[in-house]
């Protein structure tokens, strides 16, 4: 990166925040917004059409939506939640799909940005996320039995307790949902913006660098390319790691012990 943006000189600007920042397309509505609803429709049709027609020996299509719906189940789901786990494969596997296509978003031509990069979709994610963990696991203990549990791990000694209680407490209340948002969102703004470096840069390089610095942008263009090989793989395993801490939360509220 620093090859790309010192070798670029004065006149190139690094990419930045404000390169997140769309205008309006009509009436408040953005890029980003606009990719949130396609990633839906995508989303909804392609288990639509994968599953419209169930046969015991399936289509590729078909083929395509099992798979997709076996790795939730199989990979995360049971693994994580245990005895339970079936009744929790539709949300997660819709969660799984919806962040894997904003993910991907980033790196398709034309549309090339991850909607995960704006904070406010992955604190939803999140936020529903919580909201789930929290109220299974009150439904199925009493508010107090869930809070005590979740506060107070087994075999502490008493002492520590006055210490201990609003640590637990803070850590699962608090911070989970913030971290599970978070960690989606600064992945997909890094990676974007090491992107936008590396071909925004050579790009520079190549049309108004002096010397020898158009003959180096090739350079640029290549670390561009393999950087989106790799953003690739982050983006999917961002939404794996994104179902599986939602999974291993349910499975914790659902636990006798904490």
């Amino acid at each position: 990166m620093s090859l790309v943006t010192l070798a670029a000189g004065p006149g190139f600007e690094a990419p930045g925040p404000e390169d997140f920042k769309f205008p309006d397309i009509a009436g408040g509505v953005t890029k980003p917004m606009v990719l949130i609803v396609l990633s839906v429709v995508i989303v909804f049709g392609f288990y639509w059409l994968t599953g419209r027609r169930a046969l015991v020996v399936p289509s590729r299509a078909q083929f395509a939506g099992e798979s997709v719906y076996r790795f939730v189940r199989d990979g995360v789901a049971r693994d994580a939640i245990g005895p339970e786990f079936a009744r929790f494969v539709p949300y997660l596997t819709a969660l799984f799909s919806f962040v894997l296509v904003n993910n991907i978003f980033g790196i398709i031509p034309v549309l090339q940005f991850p909607s995960m990069s704006r904070i406010g979709f992955p604190a939803a994610l999140a936020l529903m996320s919580w909201l789930t963990f929290n109220y299974v696991g009150i439904r199925r203990k009493g508010l107090g039995t869930y809070l005590k549990q979740v506060c107070i791990p087994p075999d502490v000694p008493t002492w520590i307790l006055p210490i201990l209680i609003p640590l637990e407490f803070f850590q699962t209340i608090i911070t989970r949902p913030l971290t599970l948002g978070l960690r989606l969102f600064a992945n997909m703004f890094a990676g974007h913006l090491l992107l936008l470096v590396f071909i925004l840069g050579g790009d520079f390089m190549l049309l108004h660098g002096s010397a020898a610095l158009p003959f180096l942008s090739p350079f640029a263009f290549v670390m561009g390319i393999g950087m989106t090989i790799f953003e690739a793989l982050i983006e999917v395993l961002q939404a794996y790691i994104f179902v599986l801490l939602t999974a291993l939360y349910i499975a914790g509220a659902l636990a006798e012990e904490h």
